[in-house]
């Protein structure tokens, strides 16, 4: 019931806001993080805020094997082709599965894509990640895709 809820005002939130989206130079973006992979962050809701040229702030709510969230500070290279990026980041998560707690650090390298005429954003990393507690683990499959709606 909780996903149907979050699924209708993600979908509310994109068709009301949808007349101040671009493609290009995006400033938010919120989508879903798919992955088939075991860390604490894998499928999520991520929220994107590109806080310069180069440099971006994402936060995720995963909903995958654990419940978590997750922060990561991204710094981004661009391309020559207009619109594709390359990106690299670290920050941390918490997560919570069967009375455990789990937290540690991760890291982030990926590639992005805005699409010219439309406001939409695909993205694919690796995502290892360190959990510190409750034992330590490196958890290294950490690969997904990203769709995001853009907005100015």
């Amino acid at each position: 019931m909780q996903r149907i809820i979050v699924t209708l005002l993600l979908a509310g939130a994109f068709v009301i806001s949808s007349q101040h989206a671009k493609a290009q130079d995006y400033r938010f973006g919120i989508g879903l993080r798919l992955s088939n992979s075991t860390p604490t962050l894998n499928n999520s809701i991520s929220g994107k805020y590109n806080v310069t040229n180069k440099s971006a702030v994402e936060g995720m709510v995963s909903f995958g094997s654990r419940f978590g969230l997750g922060a990561l500070l991204e710094l981004h290279q661009n391309f020559s082709t207009p619109g594709l990026r390359w990106f690299y980041g670290a920050g941390f998560f918490a997560g919570w599965q069967d009375k455990e707690t789990y937290l540690g650090p991760t890291g982030i390298l990926g590639i992005e894509y805005t699409f010219p005429k439309a406001p939409i954003n695909i993205s694919a990393d690796w995502k290892p990640e360190l959990d510190l507690i409750p034992d330590i683990n490196f958890v290294p499959d950490a690969f997904a895709i990203t769709v995001r709606f853009t907005l100015k």
